[in-house]
């Protein structure tokens, strides 16, 4: 990983990206840092089983958008790339063909992997702000074989591999059994 330990203003980092030796690499920008998102075969096949669910969900009911770990969008004027996330139609009509989505999602999916004191660090930062911004959260913690969901004025709730994660809101209805998550 290549990336400056310095830290960038928003104008800066939208140029770091955009330069061509970037432009294969996936990069956050995460309390004035830039951030690249390592690639892990884990914590992508976790966010694809999710992300698929949620897919067939959300497009049979014409709700809005689901996307992929390549999906970027704009939190309070950082730039977060989820390992999934849904956005509703009402907010977000259609997705931009390039850059980072500027409307926050309603839901973020982040796979805690791998867990170093800086990744924590900026997940961290991360769940403060999806929360500021109406963000709901659900992390997904491989190593525990559990998930942490995060909305804005409530407790966090820990979910066991045998319990369900289930949408509420706009996705009230969605069920999928966190154990499928670890087979």
């Amino acid at each position: 990983m290549n990336v400056p330990t310095r830290t960038f203003s928003v104008a800066e980092f939208d140029q770091f990206v955009q330069q061509p030796r970037n432009a294969e690499k996936l990069f956050e920008y995460v309390a004035g840092e830039v951030v690249e998102v390592p690639s892990n075969p884990l914590a992508s096949k976790i966010s694809i089983v999710i992300a698929s669910a949620l897919f067939q969900f959300v497009s049979e009911r014409q709700l809005g958008h689901v996307t992929g770990e390549a999906g970027g969008y704009v939190v309070s004027s950082e730039r977060y790339a989820p390992n999934g996330a849904f956005i509703s139609r009402g907010r977000q009509a259609q997705l931009p063909a390039e850059g980072y989505t500027p409307v926050p999602p309603d839901l973020a999916i982040e796979v805690d992997l791998p867990t170093t004191y800086q990744s924590q660090r900026h997940l961290r930062v991360k769940i403060a702000n999806y929360l500021a911004a109406g963000t709901e959260v659900w992390l997904i913690v491989p190593e525990a074989r559990q998930a942490e969901i995060y909305a804005l004025n409530a407790p966090v709730r820990i979910l066991t591999e045998n319990d369900t994660l289930e949408g509420t809101g706009i996705l009230a209805g969605f069920r999928l059994p966190l154990k499928r998550l670890f087979e």
